[in-house]
């Protein structure tokens, strides 16, 4: 049966790197941001973030479908975008169920600190998007931490 990984965290907290380690040993990555890039560039540099939800809805839309089909196939996927709200968590997880799969939620908890000093140094990086502080804390006042989500966290 298919495991879809369902992440949770702010940027900065890992959720990549642990979305390639799994694809490393062969799960499915879906990777949201890097599909924004490829089409529109980078968050804060190519385009405002005030664009940015507008950009991301057919993204995930086209994310959902291929989701959906990896499931029936019996692949197993991790989503590699942070699932913020509540309401989209069980979204996907009503997805992944629904099309004969499971789900584990891993949410990635780390200080705001420790956020900061990432992506500080993800930011020198021309070849990513920008994730000012304001920004950070934009995403961070929207987010619901997940409890009793039957989570794991890392």
């Amino acid at each position: 049966m298919s495991v879809v990984h369902l992440l949770v965290g702010l940027p900065g907290a890992g959720k990549t790197t642990y979305a390639k380690a799994l694809a490393r040993q062969g799960v499915v990555r879906l990777a949201v941001d890097e599909r924004v890039v490829a089409r529109h560039g980078r968050l804060g540099r190519d385009y405002p973030e005030s664009a940015h939800l507008a950009l991301l809805g057919p993204v995930l839309a086209e994310v959902r479908r291929e989701l959906v089909e990896h499931v029936r196939a019996g692949r197993s996927v991790v989503l590699d975008h942070g699932l913020g709200q509540r309401a989209e968590r069980d979204e996907y997880k009503r997805l992944v169920t629904g099309a004969g799969g499971t789900w584990r939620l891993v949410h990635f908890k780390v200080a705001r600190a420790e956020l900061l000093r990432r992506l500080a140094a993800r930011n020198a990086d021309d070849a990513v998007g920008l994730i000012t502080p304001e920004v950070l804390d934009w995403i961070a006042d929207r987010s619901e931490e997940p409890v009793g989500e039957g989570e794991v966290v890392v």
